[in-house]
């Protein structure tokens, strides 16, 4: 009869000590952590949308009666409603449970063991997160100092067994956009570029036009950032028209819930309210770099997402975060090779900058 270690060691090799990935934790855990008396928190760690979702997704969810029955597994009405939404052909299109299960679906159906994947960190740790449970092995190409992709090593890096780069557009956690030029170079290369455009809403410039030109590229989008369902987990990619059969028959047949599909509809059809709500995230997102660049031991960096990637200068990125922490606002800190004393700001509504900036004074 087997025992415990047997059983462990019947682990897959590669997974025994792979890093987990590191998510953010839910507003009851984190108000646990806050010691300083506060009537409100922030919580400005997840790259959420402070306003929420469109009342109509409420409306709809809370009279939907027909929780009992299973998802379209087609993602028929859904694949129809994105296509009128990006421009793009239905049939280029598949939802899943968030962008992290398209990035699922895409390593699942091309990267077999040993197969390469180039990732260019400091970016969105998905990628060698699900690049190792698939087998494939990771290729680290370093952004450059100023977070742009380093074009050079890139091309040297890419071999017989190169498959795919993930290329995030607004980067997180940089908030800088990958120049077209460099898109369309990378679309030259032997390998399938996967672009993700989580934060595509609040930057305005997307590439979904160019996939039904490209063979080899697929943009990913999300609807937890913009449109305020990040619990619902709604995301959906757009590809060429001969892989959209290959990820339909791969993926789970129920990828996207009941819920996460009326959601889907809803934001569609109040495209102008959460229009208004990303108006605002940018235009705070504005006031709150230009509030940040008043310190001298912080190096706010331009960003075209919803959020606000800051170098500190003279003390710990830790040690700031804890602070704030103890008043109640939640921000993510960074100390790995590429962001070492790092923090990282979401912007939140227009009360929660003053109250970051007045904690920050403080210290």
């Amino acid at each position: 009869m087997l025992n415990a270690v047997d059983v462990e060691n019947m682990v897959r090799s590669g997974l025994r000590h792979m890093k987990a990935y590191t998510p953010v934790d839910p507003v009851e855990v984190l108000t646990k952590r806050a010691t300083a008396k506060k009537d409100k928190t922030a919580k400005l760690d997840g790259n959420e949308n402070p306003y929420g979702c469109s009342p109509r997704v409420q409306k709809a969810l809370s009279s939907y009666r027909e929780f009992n029955r299973y998802p379209d597994p087609d993602q028929r009405e859904v694949r129809r409603a994105l296509a009128r939404y990006t421009g793009a052909n239905p049939h280029t299109i598949v939802a899943g449970a968030g962008s992290d299960d398209l990035i699922d679906i895409v390593l699942r159906l091309f990267i077999e063991p040993g197969d390469k994947v180039i990732n260019c960190p400091p970016t969105f740790g998905m990628y060698p997160f699900c690049t190792t449970i698939t087998g494939g092995s990771v290729v680290s190409i370093p952004r450059k100092n100023d977070f742009s992709l380093d074009m050079p090593s890139i091309r040297k890096a890419v071999d017989d067994r190169t498959k795919i780069i993930f290329i995030a557009s607004p980067n997180n956690p940089s908030g800088n956009q990958v120049p077209e030029s460099e898109v369309r170079d990378l679309l030259n290369l032997d390998m399938i570029v996967v672009v993700d455009e989580a934060y595509v809403e609040f930057s305005g410039s997307s590439l979904t036009s160019m996939v039904s030109r490209h063979a080899n590229l697929i943009v990913l989008r999300t609807f937890s950032k913009w449109a305020g369902i990040a619990g619902l987990r709604a995301g959906y990619g757009i590809c060429p028209l001969n892989i959209v059969p290959y990820m339909m028959k791969i993926k789970q047949p129920y990828n996207i819930n009941l819920a996460a599909q009326v959601a889907i509809l809803e934001s569609l059809n109040d495209i102008d309210y959460l229009q208004k709500t990303v108006k605002a995230m940018v235009a705070e997102r504005n006031i709150l770099f230009k509030s940040l660049q008043q310190f001298k031991w912080l190096r706010p960096y331009p960003s075209a997402a919803n959020f606000i990637l800051c170098a500190v200068l003279d003390r710990s990125a830790r040690d700031v975060y804890l602070e704030l922490q103890k008043r109640g606002i939640f921000i993510r800190y960074f100390d790995m090779p590429e962001l070492q004393d790092y923090i990282r700001i979401s912007v939140g509504k227009p009360e929660d900058t003053p109250a970051v900036i007045a904690a920050l004074q403080d210290m």
